[in-house]
Formats: structure tokens, C-alpha cells, sequence
């Protein structure tokens, strides 16, 4: 009895060479596949650049909308911080 059980009764080359075929197969099947398919075109949209809002425009308008939040943009020194976390 050989050490390939259950296969068949084929040696590790000849499956590797049927597996080889297999692929080959499979490959060109696939290019061909590809090939006779017609590209679908979809036709594009065309949106209108939107008006890019600057850094300072946007934090004008969340000033305006959150009072209560103005100016946290801004880093305060470390010891400013200190000072303001101590009293």
C-alpha cells in the first residue's frame, strides 16, 4: 500500500500537474469571461464645487452660535491653566 491514501491512487506530482491544469483552465476562462463582457459606462454627475469655508469662518460662525464656547480654540499656556485650576 502506498503512503497517498484516499487519493486516488496518484502520486503528489500528478495531482500537483492536474491542480496546475485546473488553474490554467480557471485563468483563462476568466480573462475571456472579462474580455467578451461589454464595459458598462454609468454616466457621472457633475456637482458644483462647493464654496470651501475657511478655518476662521467656521470659528466665527460656531462662535456665533455657541457664546458660551468662544475662544476655547485658542491655547492657553500651561501656567495660565495652573493658576486657573488652583483658584
Amino acid at each position: 500500500m502506498t503512503n497517498y491514501p484516499y487519493t486516488f491512487h496518484q502520486s503528489p506530482e500528478q495531482r500537483r500537474r492536474i491542480g496546475a491544469r485546473g488553474g490554467k483552465a480557471q485563468a483563462r476562462n476568466r480573462r475571456h469571461r472579462l474580455l467578451t463582457q461589454a464595459p458598462v459606462l454609468q454616466p457621472m454627475a457633475v456637482f458644483p464645487h462647493p464654496v470651501a469655508e475657511t478655518t476662521a469662518e467656521a470659528i466665527a460662525a460656531l462662535d456665533a452660535q455657541f457664546p458660551w464656547l468662544r475662544g476655547v480654540e485658542k491655547r492657553t499656556p500651561l501656567r495660565r491653566l495652573q493658576r486657573w485650576i488652583a483658584a
